[in-house]
């Protein structure tokens, strides 16, 4: 994937008029434009403006752009042929291959691996193959169902243990642990999706295990993200930031640093703790403009901008910041949805609908809170964990502000519905 090239001009014009990021985020919402749409521009969308990783932003933002500077968006740089280039990484949504999990199948079956893996021994291109294996299957967690990545990930942890045990090097021994570590941390993840949670809790320490044992920092930050994760989805919230912050001491300059400061915001926002909060979007803003482009930004375990305007969408919306929260779920929607209206992270979409239904209620629009609320279970691929934590935010705000109405009780039926197939642990239930 290009590196996105920068947007000198926005940049100078900025400079020119001697105004920070912040100031002139502020201009742009002031503008009749940015009141009238409720714009929430802040620092991070204006770094990646001036980044070149938008290079042609939305048409309320192209118009407030021109109020705010009296310039059109091409003379401020930006530039609608670029659009699809691959320059941006926030515009555009990334698909990932759908027959991913085909793939890691198709690369077990080859004849040379499978001879390997069966006699216990490691030879010439096996752990690149593995490497290969697990990349793939990270990549499928965003689209696969829950229980069949669940099946494939224990299959093939099996299958990579026996070769612990095998003729091999010390290095080899080390490289081995790695790839198991990131398998038993993907299967840690999708137990959790499926409300297994004590299945979830043992794969985590086990990931976390590996990683000290070998002293790979990111990994173990993952295992400590995991468990914030958990603490989060249970109401744990000092749980949370204690649990981010202590990965973030191992996690390194990495994925992992990222998401644990975002998690750690999240927590921070449901304390209320807005400062904080604040601080630590920013803080993982700042963090991840200094990581280089993913090459695969659909691998589970990599972070990139779409998945900060996802975090940020959520923490907003717990701050009671609406505006924000809105314009963030909104992108999320938008750059996750392909042309023929499916979705390449549907869980991240599911999460941007009940934001959105919160909003709405609290705005007093009962209709279109429920209508997104509805949208999030529709979605296939689910989280039935996090779809059941985030349904009962809005059920509470549907309860306290529609206790009477006929719609807020059709969510409420509704989101039982999805805590009783949680708790039997029976995802068909929903269909």
């Amino acid at each position: 994937m290009p590196d996105s090239i920068p947007n000198v001009q926005l940049r100078a014009w900025r400079n020119a008029q001697q105004l920070t990021r912040a100031e002139f985020a502020e201009r742009i919402n002031r503008t009749p434009v940015g009141i009238r749409e409720r714009l929430a521009v802040d620092e991070e969308r204006i770094r990646r403006w001036e980044a070149g990783e938008v290079s042609w932003p939305r048409a309320p933002f192209r118009l407030a752009l021109t109020q705010a500077t009296g310039l059109q968006p091409e003379d401020l740089g930006f530039s609608p042929a670029k659009r699809g280039s691959g320059n941006s990484r926030l515009i555009e949504a990334h698909v990932m291959p759908v027959d991913a999990l085909r793939a890691e199948a198709e690369l077990y079956g080859t004849m040379e691996l499978a001879q390997q893996l069966q006699a216990s021994d490691v030879g010439t291109g096996t752990l690149e193959a593995l490497a290969e294996a697990v990349d793939l299957l990270c990549r499928a967690y965003p689209v696969v169902p829950a229980a069949t990545l669940r099946d494939r990930t224990q299959k093939r942890l099996a299958q990579v243990t026996r070769l612990l045990s095998g003729r091999i090097t010390l290095d080899q021994h080390r490289e081995l642990l790695v790839i198991t570590g990131w398998l038993t941390a993907l299967l840690g993840c999708v137990h959790y999706d499926l409300g297994e949670r004590e299945e979830a809790e043992t794969a985590r320490q086990a990931a976390y295990e590996m990683g000290r044992q070998v002293g790979h920092g990111e990994l173990m930050g993952w295992a400590h993200e995991m468990s914030a994760w958990f603490a989060l989805v249970e109401g744990r919230y000092e749980d949370v930031v204690t649990a981010a912050r202590q990965g973030q001491a191992l996690a390194g300059q990495s994925s992992a640093q990222v998401q644990l400061t975002l998690q750690e915001a999240r927590g921070l926002a449901r304390i209320g703790d807005r400062r904080e909060a604040d601080q630590a979007l920013s803080r993982g803003a700042d963090i991840l403009a200094k990581l280089p482009l993913p090459e695969n930004p659909d691998h589970h375990f990599v972070f990139d901008h779409a998945k900060w305007v996802f975090y940020a969408a959520t923490a907003y919306t717990w701050l009671e910041d609406n505006d924000r929260a809105e314009e963030h779920a909104l992108e999320t929607i938008q750059m996750h949805t392909r042309p023929d209206g499916t979705s390449n992270a549907p869980m991240r979409v599911a999460d941007a609908h009940i934001d959105l239904g919160i909003v709405h209620a609290r705005r007093g629009d009962l209709d279109a809170a429920v209508e997104r609320g509805m949208a999030a279970f529709d979605i296939e691929r689910k989280s039935l964990t996090d779809l059941v934590n985030r349904a009962g935010d809005l059920d509470r705000v549907l309860r306290q502000r529609y206790r009477r109405e006929a719609l807020a009780d059709n969510f409420h039926e509704r989101y039982v519905a999805a805590r009783r197939a949680l708790t039997s642990r029976r995802p068909d239930l929903l269909d």
